[in-house]
């Protein structure tokens, strides 16, 4: 049906769908700004650029990176390869406070539970899908239909073409494509850093420029015991940026939310970010408390402080946002502006009206059991490796009884391998950390929720450490071949265990399930059926001239090198080596501004005006940690690490004044590499020399 749009309705509609602000945009690589970089940058945007590019970026965890030489060779950040980089040291080596470097391929180290992939092909499913709908059905019976329909498709892609196929939600579910992935289980370290020198300044330069880190870190993967040939590499730019320059950020952006409404902010700003800031408030004290028992407790807890004091950072960012009152009062009244038009034309009246009231009566009913749904659903309430690893036994085990449509999303068949991979994969686990973590989430599961019976049942009359001690020191999870008997054992096997995690698991697990029902039937169908009602009011008008909210899957955003005024200063485009050694020599080489010994002593070898950092307007959000910035020919420019601290609001509003991306300079790794590193077989097969 075509609508007719009163110029008023028009004129707003261009306002809250038309990228105005400078180079806003998470673009689908099947749905590129082909005409905006054309007309705005005189650049051609092909699909044979496109494809390149695609097939060289890779899909790191939550996270990005991208292929650097045709060996397999992979860029990333440091703080996304730190889980892995964390698990291969030990309390004799600690690679994270030493670093490393593989000299030769036998050095190599291989990465366990590591899994990395790249994105094949892309294709529209949306008809197939929808169709799946028909008239008349309640949100949450069309969410049913749909889902029926996503696993069909998953099934028929992963078995016709022996990929990792995913169906992924867009414009609020007016949209869907199939996105099938190549997937990499051999996955081994290659070179990392001093955490000193990858995040040097710490948490408190976090989310800052100027910035002088070294934020890589580099892996290799293999098949068959030998490295890949990654055809598709990003080769090296022969010069630096200069500032006015195009560059690309090619990445994985995790979550945006551009698109949602007014009642959708007000949630995060009033319930869901409050409540995690506290939360994450409270596990940052306590885990520098645990760190403070010495060394080794410094290094096991390392990981996870860095991962709270970042999220931490990160999520109070966006909601400065949202207590920004002249934000959210544009937000509102362009909203009631746009619903007026919308009364205005009955047709439109009758399809569209009604969207906005359902959404706000759905977070109306979501908040009352918003952390009954962290808590359990969520895991919150039992903050250990060893409760994630006995839930996902558990409903394996019970999902596996059920055809593949009728099966919660993650374990369907085509995500089966990846799950049972990772639960085979040898990873260290520290018992004291897990311990501690768990008494303060069961002091929390007690504190709110100490009435219900499930929660009477688990402490029987005791304290929180010792339920926490009790189900440390009692289950065995910790044994690969115990959770590969699970594996194979199946339902039986699971429901007669003695295992007190697993037997934890299966007590709560029908709570948690009673909740995951009651959010996807009140909440995430009545989004979903409603966001897409939203989206269309506005789609329908200008089409994919806005790129959809950000999903974890791989996006292209663009811009300009581009230095920024700060409380009137100039904030220079780029920092270099000699900024580094300055402030460090400022700080009297204290934490966090401590230099590692390697580059205290190549300090006199190091070109000083070598560029370290620098920051475009590239579009990006966490996620796009590790992506790769490249230039017109696509060559490697640097790897994006960070955003500064104006672009944390930009989850909802997006303005380059002083948004920027914050890079490592590809000139930069590579003087690090080959002056602080004595890297040079690394450096020469980066640039292609050998």
């Amino acid at each position: 049906m075509i609508y007719r749009f009163g110029k008023r309705f028009a004129l707003l509609a261009l306002v809250l769908v038309l990228p105005l602000f400078g180079d806003e945009g998470l673009w689908l690589f099947n749905a590129p700004p082909v005409q905006a970089l054309k007309t705005k940058y005189k650049f051609d945007l092909t699909d044979e650029w496109l494809r390149h590019v695609q097939l060289a970026s890779v899909h790191f965890g939550g996270a990005s990176g991208s292929f650097v030489s045709p060996n397999g060779l992979v860029m990333t950040n440091h703080h996304v390869g730190q889980g892995a980089i964390q698990n291969l040291s030990t309390k004799d080596r600690n690679l994270m406070e030493t670093g490393f470097y593989a000299r030769t391929r036998a050095e190599e180290l291989k990465a366990p539970g590591l899994e990395l992939r790249v994105l094949q092909n892309i294709e529209d499913v949306t008809a197939r899908v929808l169709e799946a709908e028909t008239p008349g059905l309640a949100p949450a019976q069309a969410a049913e239909a749909r889902n029926k329909a996503i696993a069909a498709v998953e099934k028929e892609a992963s078995e016709k073409t022996g990929l990792r196929a995913t169906v992924v939600n867009l414009y609020s579910g007016m949209m869907y494509h199939l996105y099938t992935y190549k997937v990499y289980s051999d996955v081994r370290l290659v070179f990392a850093p001093e955490s000193a020198i990858a995040f040097f300044g710490g948490d408190q330069d976090n989310f800052t420029y100027p910035r002088y880190d070294l934020d890589i870190c580099l892996f290799r993967i293999y098949e068959d015991d030998q490295p890949i040939a990654s055809n598709h590499y990003l080769k090296w730019s022969p010069t630096p940026v200069k500032e006015g320059d195009l560059v690309f950020a090619s990445g994985h952006p995790g979550s945006t939310g551009r698109l949602l409404t007014y009642a959708q902010l007000e949630f995060l700003r009033d319930v869901a970010y409050p409540w995690t800031i506290a939360n994450y408030e409270r596990r940052r004290g306590l885990l520098k408390d645990f760190s403070r028992r010495g060394p080794e407790a410094a290094r096991q807890a390392q990981g996870a402080l860095f991962g709270i004091e970042n999220s931490l950072k990160a999520i109070t960012g966006y909601q400065s946002g949202l207590l920004d009152k002249a934000l959210m009062d544009k937000k509102l009244k362009d909203e009631e502006a746009l619903r007026e038009d919308i009364r205005g034309n009955p047709e439109l009246a009758a399809v569209y009206d009604k969207a906005w009231d359902e959404i706000a009566a759905a977070e109306k009913a979501y908040a009352p059991f918003y952390k009954l749904h962290r808590f359990f659903e969520g895991g919150a309430g039992f903050t250990t490796s060893y409760f994630g690893t006995a839930r996902t036994l558990v409903r394996l085990a019970a999902e596996r009884t059920k055809p593949d449509a009728e099966r919660l999303r993650e374990y369907r068949e085509s995500a089966i391998p990846g799950l049972t991979r990772r639960m085979q994969a040898v990873t260290p686990v520290y018992d004291e950390l897990e311990i501690f973590n768990l008494t303060d989430s069961l002091i929390q599961l007690q504190k709110e929720f100490g009435t219900m019976a499930e929660v009477r049942w688990l402490f029987t009359g005791r304290l929180a450490e010792d339920v926490a001690r009790e189900l440390v020191a009692g289950t065995k999870l910790k044994d690969p071949a115990v959770r590969k008997n699970y594996l194979d054992g199946g339902l039986e096997t699971v429901q007669l265990s003695d295992d007190p995690m697993i037997k934890l698991a299966l007590l709560v697990d029908p709570v948690s399930r009673g909740i995951r029902r009651k959010y996807e039937r009140e909440v995430e169908s009545i989004e979903t059926t409603n966001g897409a009602l939203v989206a269309q009011a506005l789609f329908k008008l200008m089409g994919s001239a806005v790129p959809p909210d950000a999903t974890g899957t791989l996006r292209l955003s663009f811009g300009t090198v581009r230095g920024y005024v700060e409380n009137g200063r100039k904030i220079p485009f780029f920092t270099a080596f000699q900024g580094l050694y300055d402030l460090s020599a400022k700080h009297g080489n204290r934490d966090p501004y401590v230099l590692p010994p390697s580059f205290l002593a190549a300090k006199a070898a190091v070109r000083q005006a070598t560029p370290l950092n620098f920051v475009s307007t590239c579009d990006s959000i966490g996620g796009n940690s590790g992506s790769p910035v490249i230039n017109r020919r696509a060559e490697f420019c640097g790897v994006l690490f960070d955003g500064n601290i104006q672009s944390l609001p930009a989850r909802f509003v997006y303005s380059d004044a002083q948004n920027r991306s914050v890079m490592v300079h590809a000139q930069g790794i590579i003087e690090a590499l080959t002056k602080v590193y004595k890297a040079q077989p690394l450096v020469d097969e980066i640039l292609g020399k050998k």
